[in-house]
């Protein structure tokens, strides 16, 4: 995965979580833009506004269950919804302190969630999510 080409998506109404992971992604240069959501409604807004433009949209969303306003699970809902009109492939990684093992099930069963992610993200984990998009593209990370 090349910073020049590549937008990672936080859509988490905690700042704090925000914050960080920017600041991760930023320093490990994964992505050459991170775009911050608050909550679910505010982000299918920009795909909405964005499905016609691909190359605005994210490439990897990092996405939280419990927000104000449209949760994950409601996000998910109206992405997969969409998902037809979007020109590209996007890797949506739940992102949240839910440990409850039927939110990890329904996750699993939503083929366009990549992967279920327990925050506090260490650095491995953010890693290990974006080392198979860096690998495909033949680059290493670091």
């Amino acid at each position: 995965m090349s910073a020049e080409n590549d937008i990672v998506a936080i859509i988490d109404d905690d700042r704090v979580f925000q914050k960080i992971t920017w600041m991760k992604i930023t320093r490990k240069n994964y992505a050459r833009k991170v775009l911050m959501f608050s909550d679910g409604d505010q982000a299918i807004r920009f795909f909405e506004q964005n499905a016609a433009s691909p190359e605005e949209l994210p490439d990897i969303i990092l996405l939280d269950l419990n927000m104000p306003i449209m949760d994950g699970w409601d996000f998910m809902d109206a992405f997969v919804r969409m998902r037809p009109r979007i020109g590209k492939k996007i890797n949506i990684f739940i992102a949240t302190s839910s440990v409850n093992p039927e939110d990890q099930r329904r996750a699993s069963e939503i083929s366009a969630v990549s992967d279920y992610v327990i925050k506090p993200m260490s650095d491995a984990s953010l890693s290990r999510l974006f080392a198979p998009l860096c690998d495909k593209d033949g680059e290493s990370q670091g």
